[in-house]
């Protein structure tokens, strides 16, 4: 037999509870094509969970797992040790932290299995310490707590990252992008291209594409330089610069600056300015156990009081009744655009 009929890859899926769907059957339904292409079961997969038991993910779809922990801790050892191990998870991960999940995850990378993640998922594995000093992905609504929580992690906001044995995805199509690039690394372009007919979807994307829209098409916005005045102040939260520096590096005068976003944005440029530090503040509230004061730190405020005052104007609550209300809503984050 050829090598393309003997390669085999056994893969557990760890559920975390509330886990997102699209990703996680994106990425089987990716292997079950290959292996319907090839004629052969060369990915084979089980399902696990803490316990061995039916994990419900956040749309309220219950799973059957195959496996508990404990059975996977054995399987290290056996004939049925896997070849990757990967982390689904969704909303509400940052809440949580199971000691011997971590453990078997170290174990298996200790061991030379390859450990990946889906969505959300790359917060599990830095939680276990497998992220430090390593590039990873993780959902563009989840990176600005993961960052201010692991910051020895290299995290991008990528749909997807290889580095080395590790394997992380920001979730969403993004976990198809991820799992064409493994089937390509085993079995050539050819079977890539197949799968790609089948999922109808005409190419794998870059794992460095970005994950959301681009700043014209998210904020409907033609004018070239407020955007690049946008993506000035996207990237200056935590120590905003003044409208004097933003004039300066795009060569405007602040009187102009001014005008154009009257024009295009319905606003001062220091009102969205402080809209964009505050729509960072409320994902860390909601996505961290950062205190106030460092979420205050953080998005540029001076002072914990002023940012409450100025939270409070825009939302309607202070930051302590958002922080308290993700307990009621599964640590969903439901925000108002940043639209006129």
């Amino acid at each position: 037999m050829t090598k393309a009929h003997t390669l085999t890859r056994s893969l557990v899926f760890f559920m975390v509870p509330q886990f997102t769907m699209l990703p996680f059957s994106a990425a089987i339904d990716t292997l079950r094509i290959a292996n319907r292409m090839l004629g052969y079961e060369a990915y084979r997969w089980r399902l696990a969970s803490i316990d061995g038991q039916k994990v419900y993910s956040s749309c309220g779809i219950g799973v059957e797992a195959n496996t508990s922990l404990t059975d996977e801790r054995r399987c290290l050892s056996g004939e049925t040790r896997p070849s990757m191990v990967i982390v689904c998870s969704g909303i509400d991960v940052e809440q949580f932290n199971n000691k011997s999940a971590s453990a078997w995850l170290r174990e298996c990378y200790n061991r030379g299995i390859g450990v990946g993640s889906l969505c959300t998922g790359a917060h599990v594995l830095a939680q276990a310490g497998l992220l430090n000093g390593k590039r990873c992905a993780i959902h563009w609504e989840n990176l600005p707590g993961f960052s201010e929580a692991f910051p020895q992690a290299e995290v991008y906001a990528d749909l997807y990252e290889v580095d080395g044995n590790l394997y992380t995805c920001a979730g969403g199509t993004a976990s198809l992008d991820m799992m064409l690039n493994l089937v390509g690394q085993d079995f050539g372009d050819s079977l890539v291209n197949r799968i790609c007919e089948q999922h109808l979807t005409d190419r794998v994307r870059n794992p460095h594409d970005r994950q959301r829209l681009p700043l014209r098409a998210r904020l409907g916005v033609q004018n070239a330089k407020v955007l690049s005045i946008i993506e000035l102040m996207e990237n200056h939260l935590a120590e905003p610069l003044s409208l004097l520096d933003i004039a300066d590096e795009v060569d405007l005068s602040r009187r102009q600056i001014e005008r154009l976003f009257r024009q295009e944005m319905g606003r001062s440029p220091a009102r969205y300015y402080l809209e964009i530090r505050l729509d960072r503040a409320r994902h860390l509230l909601v996505q961290s156990s950062m205190p106030i004061v460092e979420v205050a730190v953080a998005c540029g405020f001076v002072s914990a009081s002023h940012f409450s005052k100025c939270y409070r104007e825009l939302y309607h609550r202070s930051p302590q009744q958002e922080r308290a209300e993700r307990k009621l809503t599964g640590g969903s984050l439901i925000r108002p655009a940043l639209a006129a």
